[in-house]
């Protein structure tokens, strides 16, 4: 199989991005204790660190706030992202205008260190099920404004990506089923209004359902809060016609077990919104 390529992000995206942070965190009359405090004239590097192990995401946005508050600065970066760092590993070096360097520090450690902790905690999961054949994939629960971003720091850490909004694929959940009178009427009308290019999924509570689904030639069954005996047997009925995903309440304990059940896919939206920050400092060397 071939190695896939590393992930990146949309240079535009992050250009973006960080000129919103940048002028959220400068107010109306920027740095005020670095220009209360230091000389414009001072010279300094900083010297960004890790703090714990962990893997890296985020270093395009360290890249952009230094190069926005000051195309002037130095700014060497030692590792790539999705790197499997130790604490105490050099991350960058910052060298130039000491000022600069403080005005932009906050808004590049948050990036870096809310992207970062993604991918670790990501990368904790995936290296779990890393004896099978199923992959480690998110899901739309992302803090606004930040999906492609947390979607991103997912790839990094070594997971999958589910879809990234309501318009790149169909995704057919217990109230569509509800509300279209069950899942074969709901599956019929989403394959008569979306092109064929646009894969169809659909949840499914029991193993009725995905008899049913299966019937209907669904792309993708997602198995919705099934146990890991339960599992097996959707894998067994499937025989390989759909790609299953199991998703519902999966956790650190419970995923190993879900991945054994011979399923494709296992979505979690722990690993966008209980990830805990990597952390990141950064400190001045005075020249």
């Amino acid at each position: 199989m071939k190695t896939a390529y590393p992930s990146v992000l949309p240079r535009p995206l992050v250009e973006e991005a960080v000129r919103h942070a940048l002028l959220e965190d400068l107010g109306r009359a920027g740095d005020i204790t670095s220009h209360a405090t230091i000389s414009p004239e001072k010279q300094a590097t900083a010297i960004l660190t890790s703090r714990e192990d962990g893997v890296l995401a985020g270093l395009d946005f360290v890249r952009a706030a230094f190069a926005q508050i000051d195309p002037s600065l130095e700014v060497s970066i030692a590792v790539t992202d999705a790197t499997r760092i130790k604490a105490g590993q050099e991350i960058a070096r910052i060298s130039g205008n000491a000022r600069s360097i403080l005005s932009a520090e906050r808004v590049a450690l948050n990036y870096l260190m809310v992207l970062s902790g993604i991918a670790t905690y990501t990368a904790r999961f995936a290296d779990k099920i890393a004896h099978t054949q199923a992959k480690i994939c998110d899901t739309r629960k992302t803090m606004p404004g930040m999906r492609s971003f947390a979607k991103y720091a997912v790839r990094c850490g070594g997971g999958a990506n589910h879809r990234f909004g309501l318009d790149d694929a169909v995704l057919i959940k217990d109230n569509h089923i509800a509300v279209a009178g069950g899942v074969k009427p709901a599956i019929e009308a989403a394959r008569s209004f979306v092109g064929h290019l646009v894969k169809i999924e659909v949840e499914v509570d029991t193993l009725e359902q995905m008899t049913e689904a299966l019937s209907m030639q669904a792309d993708v069954i997602l198995l919705d809060n099934m146990p890991p005996e339960t599992l097996v047997k959707a894998v067994e009925i499937n025989a390989g016609r759909a790609k299953l995903e199991a998703s519902g309440n999966i956790n650190f304990d419970i995923v190993k077990a879900v991945a054994e059940s011979g399923v494709d896919y296992i979505s979690t939206s722990k690993i966008t919104m209980s990830a805990p920050t990597l952390d990141v400092g950064l400190d001045i060397v005075v020249e």
